[in-house]
C-alpha cells in the first residue's frame, strides 16, 4: 500500500513538472509574439486530439493568472466522418464548464468525392477546414483563432518546404489569415511533442483519431516526422537547435535576392553581419542550443505570462 502512495506521489510530482514546463513554454510564446492583448477572445480550435486538448487546458490555467483578462471558447468542426464519436467532445467540454460550439459541416463527403481514392486527402481538408473555423470566428465574435501546433510541426513544415517546395518556409507562431480578417496563433509553438503526449496520457483525454488522415500512411508529413524523431533519439539536442535557427536567420548570409541588397554590396560599404569572419570556425557549445534534458526540472521560479504585461 504505501509502495502504491510512493508511485502516485511520484507520479503527480513528474505531472506536475511536466505541467509547469508546457505552462511556461506557452507564456513564452504568447509574450514573445504579443499573441494575446486585453479583452481576446479566443476561438480554440479543439480536434479531439493530444495537441488540442493541451493547449486548452493550459489556456485555461494561464486564464486564471494572467494579468490581463480574455475569454476563451472552444468549437469542434465535425467533419461528418463514418463513425466519429459525436458525444466525446460536448460531455468533456460540459464537464470542465467551457463555452463551446459544434459545428457541423460534410467536408469528409466533399473530400471522398473530390479526391481519387488513394491520393493525400489533406489539402483540400484543409482549405475547408480553414473557411469553416474563420466563418465561425466571425459569427462568434472571435478576435483570435488558436490552433494546437506545437514545435515539431513547425519544424515538420519547414523541411517540406525545404524538401519539396524549395522554399525556406516555415509555420508562423502569429500570423494574419488568408482573408486579411482573422489572426491566428499557435500557443503550442515552443512546446514539445513528447511532452505533449506525456500530457495528454498522463490527464487520460478522450482522444478521437482522424480516420481520414490516419488512412494515409505514406504523406510526405509524416515521413519527416519520422525523421526528425529519429534525429532526436540519436543526436539529443538537434530538434532544439534547429528551432532556435529559425528565430536566427541572417540574411546576408543566405541567398535570397529579396530579403538582401547583394547588387548593392560596393567597396567600402559597411560591413554586414561580420561579413566572411561569419565563415571561421566557431566555438561550438558543450551542448546544442537550447537542449534540455528529459528530467529537466521545470519548476522554475519565473512563469513569464503571470509577470508580464502583454501589451
Amino acid at each position: 500500500m504505501q509502495d502504491k502512495q510512493e508511485v502516485t506521489k511520484k507520479e503527480q510530482y513528474n505531472l506536475n513538472k511536466l505541467q509547469k514546463r508546457l505552462r511556461r513554454n506557452v507564456g513564452e510564446a504568447i509574450a514573445d509574439y504579443n499573441m494575446i492583448v486585453e479583452g481576446d477572445r479566443i476561438m480554440v480550435c479543439l480536434s479531439g486530439g493530444k495537441d488540442s486538448y493541451t493547449m486548452l487546458e493550459i489556456l485555461r490555467n494561464l486564464q486564471q493568472s494572467a494579468p490581463i483578462n480574455f475569454s476563451l471558447v472552444a468549437v469542434n468542426l465535425d467533419q461528418k466522418q463514418p463513425g466519429f464519436p459525436e458525444h466525446i467532445l460536448p460531455a468533456y467540454l460540459e464537464s470542465i464548464g467551457v463555452e463551446y460550439k459544434i459545428v457541423e459541416e460534410n467536408t469528409y463527403g466533399i473530400v471522398k468525392d473530390k479526391i481519387p481514392e488513394g491520393k493525400t486527402t489533406c489539402s483540400l481538408c484543409s482549405r475547408l477546414r480553414r473557411g469553416i473555423l474563420y466563418r465561425t470566428a466571425t459569427e462568434l465574435g472571435a478576435t483570435k483563432i488558436a490552433l494546437g501546433h506545437h514545435r515539431d510541426d513547425i519544424l515538420q513544415t519547414m523541411f517540406l518546404n525545404m524538401f519539396y517546395g524549395g522554399k525556406m518556409k516555415g509555420m508562423p507562431p502569429k500570423l494574419m489569415s488568408d482573408d486579411g480578417k482573422h489572426i491566428v496563433i499557435r500557443p503550442l509553438a515552443y512546446c514539445r511533442e513528447k511532452d505533449i503526449e506525456r500530457f495528454a496520457i498522463a490527464r487520460e483525454y478522450p482522444i478521437i483519431p482522424c480516420n481520414l488522415c490516419g488512412s494515409q500512411p505514406n504523406l510526405q508529413r509524416q515521413v519527416i516526422g519520422e525523421m526528425l524523431r529519429d534525429w532526436d533519439k540519436r543526436y539529443p539536442g538537434r530538434i532544439e537547435t534547429m528551432f532556435s535557427a529559425m528565430q536566427n536567420v541572417v540574411p546576408s548570409h543566405m541567398c535570397d535576392t529579396t530579403l538582401f541588397d547583394f547588387k548593392g554590396l560596393k567597396h567600402g560599404a559597411e560591413v554586414v553581419d561580420g561579413g566572411d569572419l561569419a565563415f571561421d570556425r566557431e566555438e561550438l557549445p558543450m551542448q546544442p542550443v537550447g537542449w534540455q534534458p528529459e528530467d529537466e526540472d521545470s519548476d522554475s521560479p519565473v512563469q513569464r505570462l503571470d509577470i508580464l504585461e502583454i501589451k
